[in-house]
């Protein structure tokens, strides 16, 4: 592993050049990764799998909409896509990415196909950590690891075909074979990742949990909607509130923090922005940490599992679901968004 000064605190982190491609073939060669759910991340990591040479199979649901999916992805029922228990079986490593309410509804399938030396694979601390809230226990002569890439399956899969990568954190709960290393790691370089950074399983879901409630979802929404609201009923047009709220950070600004860090985004910009950002940060921070330690005591507590687990598991949660987010897309604000999306040069 190479150690890397991250502001002033030394980790050890794993890239491509210490264990590229070829070796996390070679680690892999006798095993069948069997990717349970092709839903939010099964699609990108069963993909960039399968282009990376690793011997993948598909595991889901017959008569599903994702099992047409899977299909129309190239994935061939009998050969490399399986109902679920039968990828269960032919898996040496099972890649555990149903939704957090579908591993809690299949792991007594999972569970049964677990046999002496297979590894246990998850993208998401949830199950494993909430074990008294999921009944998720691996048993003892099992590898149980994770690899969470830090994005959307989607963003995977993009960023792959496009030859770059994204960062993934890896953790090994339990080393029962003396591989889970090696097999975490390759899993890792094979699934797409830029590079590896260590965690554990506890850190990962209270650190992701707290992300998409805090900036990377949920209070980004409401500061956009807040600032939105705010320049409509002081008479700003709905096509200027949202360029200014919208449509500048996510393609000007943004993409400036993504390419040299937040004061290389300042130092690009004019004097009076400049000097309004530095002005205003104080007041934002003082604002909304109070918000953020409230949301990481509610997730350390388990009380975010319990809420996650509670709506998943009722039988009308993805209509409820699909009516919360068609409010949300319904909304002028962004309704406002896809016309100003439509009018980007790119799509003229």
């Amino acid at each position: 592993m190479a150690k890397i000064n991250f502001g002033g605190v030394e980790e050890e982190v794993v890239t491509r050049e210490e264990f590229p491609l070829s070796k996390a073939q070679e680690v892999l060669k006798d095993e069948t990764v069997a990717v349970l759910g092709y839903g939010v991340q099964g699609p990108g990591q069963a993909l960039n799998l399968k282009d990376n040479g690793i011997n993948v199979i598909v595991g889901q649901r017959k008569d599903s909409k994702t099992w047409d999916k899977a299909v129309a992805d190239g994935w061939v029922p009998g050969e490399t896509l399986f109902e679920l228990e039968e990828a269960c079986e032919r898996g040496t490593i099972l890649q555990f990415l149903l939704s957090d309410a579908g591993q809690i509804a299949l792991w007594p399938t999972v569970k049964k196909h677990l046999t002496a030396g297979k590894a246990l694979y998850f993208s998401h601390g949830f199950g494993v950590t909430y074990k008294e809230k999921t009944g998720i226990v691996p048993p003892e002569d099992v590898d149980v690891i994770l690899v969470a890439p830090k994005g959307s399956g989607t963003s995977l899969r993009r960023l792959f075909v496009e030859g770059k990568g994204l960062n993934s954190s890896f953790a090994i709960h339990q080393d029962a074979t003396g591989k889970a290393k090696d097999r975490v790691v390759a899993l890792g370089i094979a699934v797409g990742s830029g590079y590896l950074f260590e965690t554990d399983f506890y850190k990962e879901v209270s650190s992701d949990l707290t992300g998409e409630r805090g900036t990377l979802m949920g209070a980004i929404q409401g500061l956009f909607r807040a600032q939105y609201e705010v320049l409509r009923a002081n008479g700003h047009s709905p096509s200027e509130a949202f360029n200014e709220t919208v449509e500048e950070a996510t393609q000007s600004l943004y993409p400036l923090i993504a390419e040299n860090g937040m004061d290389w985004m300042y130092a690009n910009c004019s004097t009076t922005a400049q000097r309004g950002a530095l002005d205003w940060m104080g007041p934002f921070y003082e604002a909304t940490k109070p918000v953020f330690e409230k949301l990481y005591k509610s997730v350390i507590d388990g009380v975010e599992a319990q809420k996650s687990i509670d709506a998943n598991s009722q039988s009308d949660y993805r209509v409820k679901l699909e009516a919360e987010l068609k409010e949300l897309e319904e909304s002028e604000m962004w309704q406002a968004g896809k016309a100003v999306r439509k009018l980007r040069p790119e799509n003229n």
